[in-house]
């Protein structure tokens, strides 16, 4: 017997498959795949965008579903499958199927977000504005002053009448002396402002007393939350369902330090209480524009000249700080009522 050629390769023993046979076998798969899932393939190419490639997966898929659903074998395969996929077996609780037909009306639903908490402008749309501004009304504590009798003046000649309505030594924290929920009532009640400008904060830091007699001294979210709520019922107020818009004015940084923790606090409060209404509520940063990064300056560069804007006693806006804060709510004014354009 002759030795084996180290460098000649025996030959496989077994079946040799032919090109036929393999197209036979990618064949027989393609139509298993249209049995089974025939449905899927069907149900894809609806949720396709027009185009040529829904066009030739519909062309598949119709033919391809009718037949799995004469066979009815993909429902099989999924129950033979389920295992495989978990998440088929959560329950509907808590779905956004489950909300959007109850309206979130079951208990501990999350309140929906509406409309009201966007403005249009902010979102790429054309602003919604007001026809006419007739009657603006001016209210707060002493920091909305001498900025009240700035805007009267200045919205005069647009046959704006300005309400002033400043409550010295108030706060939305302390309602021994004014509560400002019921104030807010009143005003609109009284005079059905078109727009109201809100700037208020030099009394605040009192503690709140809850409903089971525990307080919450300021500063922090305990203190903050009842604030907001606060804050947020007043802005509902104001608004007048939408009829109205309301500027609410941040406090900018007072020079002591611990006030400008219950400032922060405030600022922080007030924006948390605007967000379901951002549509009519508008929330003007002075503390951006008169002390940036929260840091206090009794002057600042108005028209190239450094000028001082605050007080002495590093709370207030002066004259020029003042007629500063009127620029600022007459431009806002100026982009939401059409009579001032």
């Amino acid at each position: 017997m002759s030795e084996k050629d180290p460098f000649i390769l025996d030959r496989p023993t077994g079946r040799t498959l032919r090109a036929r046979d393999a197209i036979v076998c990618v064949f027989v798969a393609a139509l298993l795949l249209l049995v089974f899932q025939g449905q899927s393939i069907r149900e894809s190419g609806k949720q396709m965008d027009d185009g040529i490639e829904r066009t030739t997966v519909l062309a598949v898929g119709h033919p391809a579903g009718w037949v799995a659903d004469q066979i009815g074998l993909g429902d099989d395969v999924d129950r033979l499958t389920a295992s495989l996929s978990p998440d088929d077996a959560i329950s509907s609780e808590g779905g956004f199927a489950e909300i959007a037909a109850t309206g979130g009306a079951k208990a501990g639903a999350v309140a929906p977000v509406t409309a009201d908490a966007f403005d249009p402008a902010a979102l790429g749309e054309k602003p919604v504005l007001v026809p006419n501004l007739e009657t603006l009304l001016v209210t707060g504590d002493s920091l909305a002053q001498p900025m009240d009798a700035e805007l009267a003046r200045r919205l005069a000649s647009d046959g704006v009448r300005t309400i002033r309505e400043v409550k010295l030594g108030t706060g939305i924290s302390k309602s021994d002396q004014l509560d400002w929920g019921s104030q807010s009532t009143a005003q609109v009640r009284k005079n059905k402002p078109d727009a109201i400008a809100f700037f208020l904060g030099a009394n605040e830091g009192f503690q709140f007393q809850g409903a089971d007699g525990k307080s919450s001294a300021c500063c922090g979210p305990a203190w903050a939350a009842p604030y907001a709520t606060r804050a947020r019922r007043m802005m509902e107020t104001y608004r007048q369902a939408g009829g109205a818009r309301v500027y609410w004015l941040l406090l900018p940084m007072p020079r002591s330090a611990p006030r400008q923790q219950i400032a922060r606090s405030v600022n922080a409060a007030i924006i948390a209480a605007a967000a379901p209404y951002r549509a009519q509520v508008r929330v003007l940063d002075f503390s951006a524009v008169f002390t940036p990064g929260g840091r206090y300056r009794a002057s600042m560069d108005i028209g190239g000249r450094n000028t001082i804007v605050r007080e002495p006693d590093g709370i207030h806006l002066n004259k020029a700080g003042s007629n500063l804060a009127a620029d600022i709510v007459v431009g806002r004014l100026k982009s939401d009522f059409e009579s001032l354009r």
